[in-house]
């Protein structure tokens, strides 16, 4: 687990951010506190203004949970979190000495948002911690930590709460771990944080989430606790108790970077190598299948018919479904894949429907 990241460098286990949904009240803010166990929980979260998609919706009780914040910190010493969508947010939040804010997945998708958030912020030491946006743009993420950095905030992480998407799957926001890793890849001095809660949007899932997310060597996690999960006054179905928190917690392995051990690198290589000759052989046939691609759309176009045949492409998906079964590979990687294989062949057949004739004077 990689704690030396400038502000996590303090904490001698993951970081855990736990508490609330929505702040409701300042008993429910002080009985969920006093039911989190500290030595695994470092960070009560809770939020005060909920931005919602449908009006009408219970958008969070405003300015009053902030005292039932500083409340939670002065009473069992917790550091507070809050999310803060816009400058007065800011000010509020900053006055009543919030300790770190993150900015949610709505508000990262759009860049002036952030500007406003980030100058509101200027050169402050409080955490912030940026969510990825709703849609899967891994630019919009980077780019919204840039402006705060941009803006002389050197205490910043990101969230992954996964992304959106019109497709029905078994996640409420797919985790789409690659973006994450790119992030990763891409700005490895920014801790990176999971939110199993909103990944889920049950709690049926939270800790197959978690372990993953450790697995990839996040540096902590955000997972939603509610003294009374049914009866909670947003995302009920994602809030787990806290008795609940700590079971998980208990039960998560943490992943180590390496393994000195000789035999363990020798047969890494191995496989390495195996898996570097198997994708090798896979673009191979991808290439070769494309060249075939090319010679139906020549025949096509020499006969006039249309490039995108719906039945063809049917038939061709059912079977790949099959298929991948047979291999243990989901449904949804083989959707995923089959679509990207096959807008790239549409892709060369246009090509050549679109190649213009020579026209005789």
């Amino acid at each position: 687990m990689n704690t030396n990241k400038s502000f996590l460098s303090k904490f001698e286990k993951p970081l855990v951010i736990g508490g609330p949904c929505s702040a409701e009240s300042e008993k429910q803010m002080l009985d969920i506190a006093g039911q989190l166990d500290q030595n695994y929980v470092q960070v009560f979260r809770a939020g005060i203004w909920k931005p919602r998609t449908k009006p009408n919706s219970f958008e969070g009780v405003g300015a009053i949970g902030l005292k039932w914040l500083k409340k939670v910190k002065d009473e069992f010493g917790f550091i507070t979190a809050t999310e803060v969508a816009n400058a007065n947010h800011v000010k509020l939040a900053l006055e009543n000495d919030v300790d770190w804010l993150w900015i949610g997945a709505r508000s990262t998708v759009n860049p002036f948002t952030i500007q406003e958030i980030a100058e509101a912020l200027r050169d402050t030491d409080k955490v912030v911690l940026v969510k990825n946006p709703v849609n899967p743009d891994l630019d919009l993420w980077i780019g919204a930590v840039e402006r705060l950095q941009a803006q002389n905030i050197k205490n910043l992480g990101a969230i992954h709460r996964g992304f959106s998407t019109y497709k029905k799957t078994k996640y409420r926001n797919n985790p789409q771990w690659q973006i994450a890793l790119d992030f990763m890849d891409k700005m490895p001095g920014i801790p990176m944080i999971c939110d199993p809660s909103h990944i889920c949007g049950n709690r049926e899932g939270i800790f197959d989430v978690a372990q993953q997310a450790f697995n990839f060597e996040y540096d902590g996690l955000m997972i939603e606790s509610h003294n009374n999960p049914d009866e909670a006054w947003s995302d009920a179905k994602q809030q787990i108790t806290p008795e609940r928190l700590h079971e998980i917690l208990k039960k998560l392995e943490l992943r180590k970077s390496d393994d000195p051990d000789a035999f363990y690198h020798s047969r890494l290589s191995r496989l390495r190598n195996e898996i570097d000759e198997a994708d090798q052989s896979i673009i191979e046939t991808i290439g070769q299948r494309m060249g075939i691609s090319a010679q139906i759309g020549e025949l096509k176009k020499e006969h006039n018919v249309a490039v995108f045949q719906p039945e063809r492409w049917k038939a061709i998906w059912e079977s790949a479904i099959k298929q991948g079964e047979k291999y243990g590979l989901s449904e949804e990687f083989i959707d995923k894949l089959l679509k990207a294989i096959h807008q790239e062949s549409i892709q060369h057949q246009n090509s050549i429907m679109n190649q213009d004739k020579i026209l005789k004077p």
